[in-house]
């Protein structure tokens, strides 16, 4: 933002964007869609940093790869179909959506460190501030929100 004072330009400040950054990408379940989706969260967080100088913490990176990564598993695992991955971000938290077209909601299973497998559903709530899981009309959406900074 500037001002204009008798001819001057003068820095007020930055330009801060209004609307949260959304992408959305689309996958069909070949082999390799989980790390083009790990992939794709990356450069959106790289993007989320560079327009709206969002400051994550040093575990930012890792932890919202790994939860990207399980949600788009389970979608794959789970699902008839194609899966939809949708991000939307501020500076302070990116909002993770995965659509898939089974409407079987997923169940988290209580903590068992004897248990193979399964644990997903337990990690993403591990790293999320907030899940949410709703039939939709082509299936279903699992929603978390992941916290680029934790105090």
């Amino acid at each position: 933002m500037t001002e204009h004072l008798g001819g001057a330009v003068i820095p007020t400040g930055f330009d801060v964007p209004v609307e949260p950054l959304r992408r959305a990408a689309h996958y069909t379940g070949e082999p390799g869609c989980i790390a083009d989706a790990r992939a794709f969260a990356s450069q959106f967080l790289q993007q989320l940093r560079t327009e709206w100088c969002a400051s994550a913490d040093g575990r930012a990176d890792g932890e919202l790869m790994l939860m990207v990564s399980e949600l788009v598993t389970n979608a794959d695992r789970h699902s008839n179909g194609p899966y939809i991955l949708e991000l939307e971000g501020t500076d302070a938290a990116v909002v993770v959506s995965v659509y898939d077209s089974s409407s079987a909601l997923p169940r988290r299973f209580p903590k068992d460190p004897q248990r193979i497998g399964r644990h997903g559903l337990e990690i993403v709530h591990a790293l999320a501030s907030q899940v949410t899981v709703e039939r939709v009309p082509v299936g279903k959406r699992v929603r978390a929100v992941f916290e680029l900074r934790r105090d």
